[in-house]
């Protein structure tokens, strides 16, 4: 039994030692390489003898053209003027003009007839109660010389400061006024029944002759100055 013990151990010891090298190397050049290698798992084949690609940059983006922008088309105009409208017939033309031919931009001027001077006014208000309302803004302004005009007519529910021979008198007037503090006063040629109305309209030539032929007037307008 104890020779048994013996051997087992006499085989052991031989067997550590011809693991360890005491009996000399392997004639394999190959084994040794195994023992060396750190984690072969991991390792990653980059290229067969070949150079490693080169990344290029990238070329910036070329910026977006512009939106080309065209001119605005020139539109031609034309002015229009009719002198010695009566008061009735230029209210038609002013309402005809905003109605109908809205690209035209209009004006009416009152030319007094000889012998009716020039006036200082309110010009007219909505309705009677507005007139009247304004005439008690007048008395506290300390404003007594004015009456309301009654008449129908265009100056109806206007309010008249005072009436001169001359525009000189209604000027000194009105600035008289406007140190009261009445700042919606107005000066001009006093309207009546040898008045007339200049309607000045100047819009797009295309729609010159259109706007004649509408407004029924005679004679025809003439080209403002």
């Amino acid at each position: 039994m104890k020779a048994l013990v013996f051997l087992l151990v006499l085989a052991n010891l031989l067997f550590y030692a011809f693991s360890s090298g005491y009996f000399g190397h392997s004639d394999n050049p190959d084994a040794a390489r195994i023992d060396q290698q750190v984690a072969p798992d991991k390792m990653h084949l980059v290229s067969r003898g070949e150079a490693p690609p080169v990344k290029v940059a990238e070329a910036p983006a070329a910026p977006a053209p512009e939106p080309e922008t065209k001119p605005e088309p020139v539109i031609e105009k034309t002015c229009l003027r009719w002198d010695n409208l009566a008061p009735a017939a230029a209210d038609r033309l002013s309402t005809l003009i905003g109605e109908k031919f809205t690209a035209f931009k209009s004006s009416k001027k009152t030319i007094a007839g000889e012998g009716n001077g020039w006036w200082v006014f309110i010009p007219p208000l909505p309705s009677k109660a507005d007139a009247e309302k304004k005439a008690g803004e007048l008395r506290q302004l300390g404003v007594e010389d004015y009456f309301i005009i009654q008449e129908s007519g265009p100056s109806q529910y206007g309010i008249s400061l005072g009436v001169f021979s001359a525009e000189k008198g209604a000027q000194e007037r009105l600035t008289e006024l406007k140190g009261k503090g009445v700042k919606s006063a107005r000066s001009g040629p006093r309207p009546g029944k040898d008045s007339t109305v200049r309607v000045e309209a100047s819009g797009p030539l295309a729609e010159r002759d259109a706007l004649i032929a509408a407004s029924k007037l005679k004679p025809p307008p003439e080209d403002c100055k």
